[in-house]
C-alpha cells in the first residue's frame, strides 16, 4: 500500500497491463533487486533514485508527474510518452497533532514558508529532486484530503490491502 506500489498500479490500470507488486520492506532492497536484475522496473520516488541515476546504475524512463524535472529535463513525462493524463507524485509535508491553534498554525506556516522561499535552500532540494511547493495550511488540507481520496479510490478499485 505504499505510494510507490500505487503509482505501479495506477499504471497497470491505465495501461491494462499485467505486472507483479514485490512488497518490499524498503525502498533499498528494492533498488537492490532493479540493480541486480531480478526486478524489470519499479516506480520510486525520484529523490529516492537520484543517486542510483547519477550512479549509472539506474537509467529513468519517465517522471510520473505532468511536468518534466529540472535535474532530468532530457526524461519525458508518461504523458508525453503516450499515457495520457498519468499524473502520481511523491510529496513530503508538515504536520502536527490536531488541535494546534490557529495562531500557532499561521506563525508556523509563515516560517516555514520563508525558510522554503529561501534560493540557497531551493537550489539544495532541487539537485536531490525535491522541489518546494508553498501552501496555506487550509489549502495543504484540502490538498491532503483530494490525495487520501483518489489513492483510497484506487486501493479499493485494485482491491489492494494493507500489509498487517
Amino acid at each position: 500500500g505504499s505510494l510507490t506500489h500505487l503509482t505501479m498500479e495506477l499504471f497497470k490500470q491505465q495501461v491494462n497491463s499485467f505486472m507483479v507488486h514485490i512488497p518490499y520492506r524498503g525502498i533499498a532492497p528494492a533498488f537492490t533487486d532493479l540493480i541486480g536484475g531480478q526486478t524489470q522496473a519499479m516506480f520510486p520516488g525520484l529523490a529516492a533514485a537520484v543517486p542510483h541515476i547519477r550512479s549509472g546504475r539506474v537509467r529513468p524512463l519517465a517522471v510520473t508527474g505532468m511536468q518534466r524535472h529540472p535535474q532530468f529535463k532530457d526524461v519525458p513525462t508518461l504523458d508525453e510518452s503516450g499515457f495520457k493524463g498519468f499524473d502520481a507524485q511523491q510529496w513530503y509535508g508538515v504536520v502536527g497533532p490536531a488541535g494546534i491553534p490557529a495562531p500557532i498554525v499561521k506563525q508556523l506556516n509563515e516560517s516555514l514558508a520563508t525558510v522554503l522561499r529561501a534560493p540557497d535552500l531551493r537550489e539544495k532540494l532541487s539537485v536531490e529532486a525535491v522541489e518546494p511547493i508553498v501552501m496555506t495550511p487550509e489549502k495543504f488540507g484540502e490538498f491532503i484530503r483530494a490525495d487520501i481520496a483518489r489513492w483510497t479510490k484506487l486501493a479499493r478499485d485494485r482491491s489492494i490491502q494493507l500489509d498487517s
